[in-house]
């Protein structure tokens, strides 16, 4: 700078072209210098934030801290983008979002910190006050989002009728119900009318209904022909997607328009008016009938969820509130419906990239289909019906859908908070109130985990000797572990084997060409645009299709 005649010269005296450009706008000598002082400073706050990249993962920007990087990545594949930051970063990053915010966490992906908040340290990991405080106008005090005393009390509960036999029962009688007497038919008429069908809206049908029978003792009748829409279905939906968007809002200002009703508050306010409406109401209508049964052998027949809540007194005689009965059945649904309809959805979709893997899967269930012995003098042929024994030894569909899971899993990312100052296995340190996203999905695709091929569809992964096998629960995490492990878990394996060999042994499923698949960002991994597909059925030979009446009778007794 020459400050002679106040322009920038090069070395050979010449002015740069930038001065020359704002001399001809008219500016002033001194505005020039401002402006030059701007950019430069510009240029360096900006070479500053990229250079922070490989040091932080992403580049951090004065005040806005992340926040940018976060904005665009919401624009492609959220899922992808936190994977491709941990890949980079062995693991486990720190977001740091605005300055006066709360989003700022620790991502991780390493299974040793895994095994650690959610085994070793457990009591240290809550769900915290920012998760609960986010979600309460949704879950309340359900088990997902409550802590301490509450979760255990609800925990204790579940476990007892989750292992009970009348709970089984029904699980296993209300699947083989909806599945032969409104699945089946459903996908029998698209396969006629030779129209594709969305797959994932069919599927979150199937398991709606049978999580409201199994939660509450109420069959909204979701999946019937035609599809119906029903209300209470489609307000749970809006209100779960709106619920997901607060986590990406920074707290004060999601809470200012809960305040002032707008936005996404509005809509949020308006489906959760129409799931409590539904919610309270069965719940009156249990207690009622439950005040008018007498006798323990009535009693005795009921085995849903909502029964053996509403029952429960503590130790002090006192009974659930409706507000909390309310909580439990909208957290159960919740596990229930999308973790499995959504899983089943990307298996079907991996099927159509992978058609050696559906072959295989075929097989298995044939060969177990002609170990029956049939009983050729029966008359008619009707829909063959797995046997519960059956659907325990298709080994390699549960390891098919296994890895259906690792890739794509229904809840792709979990969160926690500390709550005294802590360190993890891999030395990051946590200060106490940090908050914790464990990214599930993220998981799947590390080679440090699963291999250089961690990217493939490979169901053998999961097979030794032809028989399923396991990982470690803070290696494969779908169904979360600890004392949090999910208490479905059996049957969600029974509900999706029993579903896909259903549906397999009957119909090729064809993705529609050039339609569109990828992950919505919600609390669970919806397909954004749904599965469209189409259905060929498959050819059967006479004696697979002669089925034995007694299986019928004994999935019914």
């Amino acid at each position: 700078m020459n400050s002679g005649n106040q322009t920038t010269t090069f070395s050979n005296g010449r002015s740069s072209p930038t001065t020359n450009l704002m001399s001809s706008l008219g500016l002033l000598p001194s505005e020039i210098q401002f402006l030059e002082l701007l950019v430069a400073l510009s240029i360096f706050v900006t070479l500053r934030a990229l250079r922070q990249t490989k040091r932080q993962g992403l580049a951090v920007w004065p005040v806005v801290g992340m926040l940018p990087s976060l904005l665009l990545a919401l624009r492609n594949d959220m899922y992808e983008w936190i994977t491709g930051v941990l890949d980079g970063m062995g693991g486990t990053f720190t977001f740091r979002g605005p300055w006066f915010t709360n989003l700022q966490c620790i991502v991780t992906a390493d299974p040793r910190n895994l095994e650690h908040l959610l085994k070793t340290k457990f009591s240290n990991f809550p769900k915290g006050d920012y998760f609960r405080s986010t979600v309460r106008d949704l879950l309340g005090d359900g088990i997902f989002g409550a802590d301490d005393e509450v979760w255990h009390r609800q925990r204790k509960i579940a476990s007892l009728e989750f292992h009970s036999a009348g709970f089984r029962s029904l699980t296993v009688q209300s699947l083989y119900e909806l599945v032969h007497s409104r699945l089946l038919p459903v996908l029998e008429s698209a396969c006629n009318n030779r129209k594709p069908i969305d797959l994932q809206d069919v599927l979150l049908r199937l398991t709606f209904d049978n999580v409201c029978i199994i939660a509450f003792g109420n069959d909204p009748g979701c999946l019937r022909p035609g599809l119906p829409e029903i209300p209470f279905a489609r307000a749970f939906e809006d209100a779960t997607e709106a619920t997901i968007i607060r986590f990406m809002t920074p707290t004060a200002i999601w809470k200012a328009m809960r305040f002032f009703d707008l936005g996404n508050e509005r809509r949020l306010r308006r489906s959760l008016k129409h799931v409590d409406d539904f919610a309270y109401e069965v719940i009156r209508t249990r207690k009622k009938e439950l005040s008018l049964e007498s006798g323990d052998e009535k009693k005795a027949a009921r085995s849903d969820l909502l029964t053996a809540f509403t029952s429960h007194k503590d130790d002090h005689g006192t009974a659930f509130s409706d507000k909390l009965l309310r909580d439990v059945c909208v957290n159960f649904i919740l596990a229930g419906r999308d973790t499995s309809s959504v899983a089943l959805a990307w298996f079907f979709w991996l099927l159509n990239q992978y058609p050696e893997v559906e072959k295989r899967i075929l097989e298995e269930v044939r060969r177990i289909v002609e170990d029956r012995e049939y009983n050729r003098e029966e008359e008619g042929e009707e829909s063959l019906v797995f046997k519960r024994e059956e659907v325990k030894r298709m080994e390699y569909l549960q390891a098919a859908l296994t890895e259906a899971l690792r890739l794509y899993p229904s809840v792709p990312v979990d969160h926690k908070e500390v709550i005294e100052d802590e360190v993890f296995p891999d030395g990051t340190v946590l200060k106490k109130g940090t908050k914790v996203v464990y990214a599930i999905y993220s998981m799947g695709r590390m080679e440090s985990i699963w291999g250089k091929d961690c990217r493939d569809y490979k169901p053998e992964r999961w097979l030794k000797d032809g028989r399923f096998m396991s990982e470690s629960a803070y290696k494969f995490t779908a169904f979360n572990g600890g004392p949090r492990l999910c208490l479905g878990k059996d049957f969600a394996y029974y509900q999706m084997k029993f579903v896909a060999a259903s549906i397999l042994y009957r119909y090729h499923v064809k993705v529609v060409e050039s339609h569109p698949v990828v992950p919505k960002l919600a609390l669970t991994m919806y397909m954004r645009y749904g599965l469209k597909v189409t259905l060929s059925r498959r050819k059967q030979d006479q004696a697979s299709q002669i089925v034995n009446k007694r299986v019928r009778a004994e999935l019914v007794n």
